[in-house]
């Protein structure tokens, strides 16, 4: 089976396309509370909670080609997914706010950016941390060239015994 040239590209590159992201993420999120001086809700911290260091850990990965780092990053970014998502459906489904409601600062049910009737700041966030998993889920696998590679090196080892 023939894999596409631009499979093998992203999956290459794919820690570094995962930090790239988390970068963005977090550079945006700082962007919107300390430039434009959105106060960020309790939901919004959580996310930021579980976006933050992952700038650092997929840095150093990405860095040293180090894939394992894969398996830690990844709860994160499902948590972390959930949170925007339930944030989210808070924002756009009235009366779900009343189920948990924010308490102290900011509501959660309020939208500073709603672009286009459905872009909102977590909607955002929710992309990034969808983004993030996908990139490391193309990651984690082995190109089919390296595999039949590392088939004929052991078959050859064996051979020469």
């Amino acid at each position: 089976m023939s894999r596409q040239p631009g499979n093998s590209i992203i999956r290459e590159y794919s820690l570094y396309l995962a930090w790239l992201v988390a970068l963005v993420a977090t550079a945006s999120s700082l962007y919107l509370s300390e430039v434009l001086l959105f106060e960020p809700c309790r939901l919004c911290w959580f996310q930021r909670i579980f976006m933050y260091p992952q700038v650092i850990l997929l840095g150093i990965a990405a860095y040293r080609d180090d894939r394992s780092i894969i398996r830690y990053t990844l709860p994160l970014n499902i948590i972390g997914g959930l949170i925007a998502l339930f944030h989210y459906a808070e924002q756009k489904i009235p009366g779900l706010s009343d189920i948990a409601p924010c308490r102290v600062g900011v509501p959660c049910n309020v939208d500073y950016l709603d672009w286009f009737g459905f872009i909102t700041i977590p909607l955002m966030a929710l992309v990034a941390f969808i983004l993030i998993m996908v990139f490391l889920l193309i990651g984690r696998e082995k190109p089919e060239e390296e595999e039949l590679l590392e088939e004929d090196s052991e078959y050859n080892k064996a051979e020469s015994l």
